[in-house]
């Protein structure tokens, strides 16, 4: 008996026992699709730091220690052929600063080199020199959309869609993880009320086979009582099976190894909840994150025609460079006598004829704006249509379970009654068997009913962010008010 005690307890401490709250938590951690979110999420993040960074100023260094370089060319100056050789180090030091109001670039740049070089035709050369380039420079783009200032704030704008999309699968995730733990729970339910249904169908079995020995009942009740027998047997099998089956879904989509064995437990009593259609409403409307979304799309597609706008424009560029060159054989007299070295460049593209294809790209990305501008407004309509839809849901829920109730209790008493006469003789084992059926049946619409309520009330929340069972709102109310 110790033996046996001890077998027992170590294959129930083997099997876990999940509440909704618990399951809901291993999913937050572990559930694939929130993970795929949050990498998504990461990236959004990243690039737009990276692109934050890319506006400071940037360091680089670019150094060549040796080079050595011979050519043979004609001189057309002195009419001979010339070989030339030369050997040089030198290297770059670059200092950039984009200007973001301006979206121009200034550059503090110096060049120090050293070389040796050799020609045959040369006279009276220096061949080994210092030289030494530092200039500043200037590059400013005219009449034209600054493209630093749209790139970043398109990066801003994914990074806000990419939380959004985040907060929305969390909703998901408990909606999917909720519905999926329910069809474990009703599994189980199944599960015991067939087990159940099969200790009564034995009882039933041992009844008839009683009546049959002791010659009350024709022998026929007792092939009709076996074949109850069989069916509430394998009815017992099948939903073993069922609630196998929903447990792995369960592990799978919570991130759990599915061979690991557990079983859930949860109260589904059922606690009305008072909701007001029109403050869920006005909830939805201004709270949901896909209305942000559309918002989001509807900025990027604008974003995407001064793109498309930019096409075949009118543009100018304008450089500007002032510096200081100096070379000598003493790297210390690099600049004994510096030469200036300014330069001024102004540039313009003017585009002349492209056979319409700039107005027709655009007139296509005005169609993109169109449609997601009516896609934001028919979201506003969606919303209002899924949250009346759910409402009425409850409202028809509330109802059938106060039917459900009572249908449970009488086929309870009707099975009661009817085992009585059965055993009385007053009805046959085919009749029995109906009314077992349906009690079973009237047990898992009560129970099913219990648990269609608790969706919806968790499908209102998801729908307008405002969870009716608690009082609150999913989203504080000063940000709320912030966006009005």
């Amino acid at each position: 008996m110790l033996v046996l005690f001890g077998q027992l307890l170590l294959s129930a401490n083997a099997q876990q026992i999940l509440t909704l709250e618990s399951a809901m938590d291993i999913a937050r951690s572990n559930s694939p699709d929130i993970r795929r979110s949050l990498l998504n999420l990461e990236n959004s993040e990243q690039t737009l730091k990276a692109q934050n960074a890319a506006l400071k100023s940037n360091f680089s260094l670019n150094v060549t220690p040796f080079s050595y370089d011979q050519t043979r060319a004609f001189d057309t100056y002195n009419s001979v052929w010339n070989t030339s050789k030369t050997t040089q180090s030198f290297g770059n030091l670059t200092i950039s600063q984009p200007i973001l109001p301006t979206d121009g670039t200034i550059s503090l740049v110096n060049r120090l080199g050293w070389q040796d070089s050799y020609s045959e035709n040369g006279r009276n050369l220096t061949p080994k020199t210092f030289s030494n380039n530092l200039y500043l420079s200037i590059a400013q783009p005219l009449f034209t959309y600054n493209r630093t200032k749209l790139t970043l704030k398109g990066l801003e704008l994914n990074l806000e869609n990419a939380q959004l999309n985040y907060s929305m699968q969390k909703l998901s995730l408990e909606k999917q993880v909720t519905q999926l733990f329910y069809n474990v729970y009703l599994a189980q339910m199944s599960l015991n009320i067939s087990k159940d249904e099969f200790a009564n169908t034995q009882k039933s079995y041992e009844i008839t086979q009683n009546k049959v020995t002791a010659g009350i009942s024709a022998k026929e009740e007792l092939y009709q009582a076996e074949l109850n027998f069989a069916t509430a047997k394998s009815t017992v099998e099948n939903a073993q099976v069922n609630l196998d089956n929903s447990k792995d879904l369960f592990k799978q989509y919570i991130g759990m190894d599915i061979s690991e064995e557990i079983t859930v437990m949860t109260d589904v009593a059922f606690n009305p909840v008072a909701v007001d259609m029109n403050k869920a409403i006005e909830y939805g409307l201004n709270s949901r994150m896909e209305l942000r979304q559309r918002e989001i799309d509807v900025t990027n597609a604008q974003f995407q025609l001064i793109r498309t706008k930019s096409m075949n424009e009118f543009r100018g560029d304008v450089a500007l460079s002032i510096g200081l060159t100096g070379d000598n054989p003493q790297l210390q007299d690099v600049y004994s006598t510096p030469t200036k070295q300014p330069k001024v460049a102004v540039s313009f593209n003017i585009p002349l004829f492209d056979w319409g294809e700039k107005k027709a790209r655009i007139k296509a990305q005005e169609a993109v704006i169109a449609t997601s501008e009516i896609n934001q407004s028919d979201q506003k309509i969606q919303i209002k249509l899924d949250i009346r839809k759910v409402y009425r849901n409850l409202q028809n829920l509330t109802n059938q379970i106060t039917i459900a109730v009572q249908n449970e209790k009488n086929a309870q008493l009707t099975y009661e009654i009817n085992l009585e006469r059965y055993a009385n003789g007053d009805l046959t084992s085919m009749d029995m068997n109906l009314f077992q059926t349906q009690l079973s049946q009237k047990k898992m619409a009560y129970a099913q009913t219990l648990i269609d309520y608790k969706i919806e009330l968790l499908n209102l929340k998801i729908q307008s962010l405002y969870d009716f069972e608690k009082n609150e709102a999913i989203i504080p109310e000063y940000i709320l008010q912030k966006k009005k």
